[in-house]
């Protein structure tokens, strides 16, 4: 496979990943494309219309308008719904296309994916991102799988991407990534739990200082704290699900999933309280996970055993 630039980039999804990509390339002076199920409907259309043309990306009507000039089509939509598209993806995909699946699952539903895409002439890569998209952008670290991996890694590069190829086998680098997720997440989530809780016991200075004497370097008496709720507080349902994903990657090598399904159903707690109060998470105001923690209240406590047993599932 030729290690030319690709002129052509269509992205199946244009959320915080597919925007930030879409824009990123653009401005290398890349023709970009995109198709996003929220053009389908009012009042999603106008906004995701409207973050096109800021992007300078063209917004297509359809997957099969969107999918008919690109060279690299990259997949950038949730982990529920990243075999649904492939699927779709596969109809139309042409030989010489290459379909490179950015999203949070497991190595079995990438291994899937694979055979899906493969089977209609495309090259189909894995990819794991590594870092939040912001405030790296086009540069976060991305690990690529699969038999294409190398060659498409140099072509990536050539665009201005952080992308590395760690295995011509499809799952490693998603297994990489769920393994990483199972401690940033869990971190993430012991962070709610313990500093919620600490606050509600009026004992939140201490745990902080005495988690500060234990991890120096960390920053628990500074960022840290808002920072790790923060990412739950914007992000909690869609890093649920990908921590659901990290119980498939351990259930398929027969290691329970005890920390990885708590972490998720810890992660959407936040986000059911926070969504039952109507508190939104506003990126372009400051964050401050103790004034979080007094508007959710102790009266959160009462669906502690709900949250128990979905833990469980």
């Amino acid at each position: 496979m030729a290690h030319n630039k690709f002129q052509q980039v269509t992205l199946i999804g244009f959320g915080e990943a597919g925007g930030i990509l879409g824009e990123d390339l653009a401005s290398a002076g890349v023709s970009v494309a995109m198709y996003d199920i929220l053009l389908d409907t009012e009042p999603s259309r106008s906004a995701m219309l409207a973050k096109a043309r800021r992007a300078n990306v063209q917004a297509c009507e359809n997957l099969s308008e969107a999918m008919r000039s690109a060279e690299l089509v990259i997949s950038a939509v949730t982990s529920t719904a990243a075999l649904h598209v492939a699927r779709q993806a596969a109809f139309l995909l042409r030989q010489g296309q290459v379909y490179l699946d950015l999203n949070s699952v497991s190595p079995e539903t990438k291994r899937e994916l694979g055979r899906v895409v493969e089977l209609s002439g495309g090259a189909f890569v894995e990819a794991a991102v590594m870092a939040p998209f912001p405030p790296q952008r086009l540069r976060v670290p991305i690990l690529l799988g699969g038999p294409h991996a190398k060659p498409i890694a140099d072509r990536l590069r050539s665009l201005g991407m952080d992308a590395t190829p760690v295995s011509d086998r499809i799952g490693v680098a998603s297994a990489v990534k769920m393994c990483r997720s199972i401690i940033i997440k869990g971190l993430e989530a012991l962070a709610v739990e313990a500093l919620f809780a600490a606050r509600w016991h009026g004992a939140e200075k201490e745990v902080l200082t005495s988690l500060a004497a234990t991890y120096p370097q960390m920053g628990w008496n500074d960022r840290l704290p808002d920072y790790l709720i923060s990412r739950v507080a914007e992000h909690g349902r869609r890093r649920a699900s990908e921590m659901r994903e990290a119980a498939e990657t351990l259930r398929s090598i027969g290691f329970e999933p005890i920390t990885a399904l708590a972490t998720a159903a810890r992660q959407e707690w936040l986000v059911q309280e926070m969504a039952g109060r109507h508190l939104t998470y506003q990126d372009s105001q400051p964050f401050s996970w103790q004034a979080l923690a007094d508007a959710i209240g102790r009266g959160s406590l009462a669906g502690s055993a709900a949250l128990a047993e979905r833990a469980k599932s």
